[in-house]
């Protein structure tokens, strides 16, 4: 099931990057998965140089900093959702750095964007990561404990992260702190630094059910020094520049599940007309042709969704609910073709012969991160007439 590219008129160099994706999905995606997810905590750092190679990991960023310049929404997630087709999990990895660039793009000064952006589009890129969840806050985010005192030159960072996508294995973190925890939301505050400052460590591995692609570590911060020209945005300015960052990323998830549920559709409906039972192929008896018809139906929906809240994005128009509703329904339909293929697959579909048990796995996390389905209906009835 391919994008329906005849509904939105495409660029010549959408198409090329389409295409490149594709190519590098079936040859160098796919055919790993299954040894990627089986690694658990291992980051598969050959992919990573592999993509980086074909221009993958930075064409979200600016050419102004050497990047592939397609810093539009629609397309990151027209290629987020064919890099999701082949695998959501390997997919988001190799598009992380884009979730670390968008907060400097939205409040860095020009001379971070150069110090912190370049690196990301050289020959062997370094991972990034961005640190707002903590042990006791996750949805809301105003609660962060991470304090960041005033200190000479600069500031101290001391407190503790959570669940962190690439932590321990990127090099550049946004680190996301409060200045002052009694004033919520206008206190937190946004700050650049790289691994290796003293009184930065991190916990090991987590083991996790899905999408192990990411390694997702702890982030331990004992009085960790952060010069004044590092601090991203003036303070309290980091919770703007993070609800931003979430619309943008929000958005781009649902690219990716609506890719894990193409590739769960694409993979049910070639085996339903394979599979005889009854004396013909299984898409022929209607319990299974309408569960095929329910999942096509659902993607399409996402889809447009999708896009609806990339263009509302890139012609800088309010998007809170938007995307909102494009995460929600993504996820949650992807969470339902992964179901929906493995219960036509039926016992081969809960065995490892196929991916389709790996995708419900990952398919799990869609609707946990970046905001769980609840705190997106949320946001969604905030916005009821």
């Amino acid at each position: 099931m391919d994008l329906p590219t005849d509904l939105v008129p495409l660029t010549d160099e959408q198409r090329d990057l389409l295409d490149l994706c594709r190519e590098f999905g079936a040859r160098e995606i796919r055919p790993v998965a299954r040894e990627v997810d089986e690694a658990d905590t291992a980051t598969p750092w050959e992919l990573w140089r592999a993509a980086a190679a074909a221009g993958i990991t930075d064409f979200m960023l600016p050419t102004a900093y050497g990047g592939g310049g397609a810093t539009d929404v629609f397309t990151q997630c027209l290629v987020q959702e064919e890099l999701g087709a082949a695998d959501a999990a390997i997919g988001n990895l190799l598009t992380s750095n884009g979730f670390f660039a968008d907060p400097i793009l939205e409040l860095g000064s020009e001379a971070q964007k150069e110090r912190w952006l370049r690196p990301l589009t050289g020959p062997n890129p370094p991972m990034t990561a961005l640190a707002v969840t903590e042990p006791g806050v996750g949805s809301d985010s105003a609660a962060i404990t991470t304090r960041a005192e005033k200190a000479s030159g600069g500031y101290r960072l001391t407190g503790q992260k959570a669940w962190i996508s690439n932590g321990g294995v990127a090099e550049y973190y946004v680190i996301f702190a409060t200045v002052d925890p009694a004033k919520r939301a206008r206190g937190v505050t946004a700050f650049l630094l790289d691994k290796h400052r003293d009184g930065l460590s991190f916990g090991q591995p987590m083991r996790k059910m899905g999408q192990r692609a990411i390694t997702n570590t702890e982030i331990f911060l004992d009085g960790v020094f952060v010069p004044e020209e590092d601090r991203l945005g003036d303070e309290g300015r980091g919770f703007h520049g993070l609800m931003r960052t979430f619309e943008i990323s929000r958005t781009v998830l649902a690219a990716s599940a609506t890719g894990l549920a193409r590739a769960c559709l694409d993979l049910a409906t070639s085996y339903a007309r394979d599979r005889v039972q009854f004396g013909k192929p299984i898409i022929e008896h209607q319990a299974v042709a309408f569960r095929l018809a329910d999942m096509a139906t659902k993607i399409a929906a996402s889809r447009l969704l999708t896009w609806r809240a990339a263009k509302r994005l890139d012609a800088g128009l309010p998007c809170a609910a938007e995307s909102a509703m494009a995460k929600l329904t993504a996820s949650e339909t992807a969470m339902f073709c992964s179901w929906a293929a493995v219960q036509t697959l039926g016992g081969w579909g809960y065995s490892r012969e196929y991916l389709a048990e790996k995708w419900m796995r990952d398919a799990k996390l869609e609707e946990i991160e970046e905001g769980t389905s609840d705190i997106q209906r949320l946001i969604i009835s905030r916005f009821l007439p």
